[in-house]
C-alpha cells in the first residue's frame, strides 16, 4: 500500500483540473488539425470568427472588444491580429472616436475564409461533442459557470 498523501485524490480520473487539461490538448490538437487547410492557427480563427461575429450583430469591434470577448490577453489579440492583416485577411485602422483604439474589419478575403472555417469547426466541435448526447446543454452551462467564476 502506498502510504505518500501528496495527491487527495485515489485516481487521475477523480481530478477535474487534470481531466479538464486531456481534454483541452486533445480538442486543441484535432482542432489544429481542422485547420491546417485554412492556414490558420486555433487563435488566428477565434479571432476573426470573433471579429466576424461581432460585426454581424452590429457591434463596434476594437482590438480591446476582441480581447475581451475571446479571454486572449490584449498583447496576443495585437500581435495574432497583426499577422492576421499581414496575411491581408483582416486590417486594422485608427478608430473614428477613440485615438487610443483600433477598429478591426474584415477583408474580403477574411470573410471568405472564415466562412469556410467555422463549417469546419462547428462540424468537428459537433462530431467531437456528440459522446455527451443531450447533455451538452448541460456541459455548456457548466463551462459558462467556470468562466463567470
Amino acid at each position: 500500500m502506498n502510504t505518500d498523501n501528496t495527491f487527495s485524490v485515489e485516481s487521475p480520473d477523480d481530478s477535474s483540473g487534470f481531466l479538464l487539461w486531456q481534454v483541452t490538448s486533445l480538442w486543441q490538437r484535432e482542432i489544429r488539425k481542422a485547420l491546417e487547410k485554412y492556414d490558420l492557427t486555433h487563435s488566428q480563427f477565434v479571432l476573426l470568427a470573433s471579429t466576424y461575429w461581432l460585426t454581424i450583430q452590429k457591434q463596434d469591434v476594437t482590438q480591446i472588444v476582441l480581447s475581451s470577448h475571446t479571454k486572449i490577453d490584449p498583447m496576443t489579440t495585437s500581435t495574432v491580429l497583426r499577422t492576421l492583416q499581414a496575411k491581408k485577411l483582416l486590417q486594422r485602422q485608427e478608430h473614428a472616436t477613440d485615438t487610443r483604439a483600433k477598429s478591426v474589419a474584415l477583408t474580403d478575403e477574411g470573410k471568405k475564409i472564415i466562412k469556410q472555417a467555422v463549417k469546419t469547426v462547428e462540424k468537428f466541435d459537433e462530431d467531437f461533442f456528440k459522446v455527451l448526447g443531450d447533455k451538452t446543454g448541460d456541459f455548456n452551462k457548466n463551462l459558462i459557470a467556470l468562466l463567470k467564476r
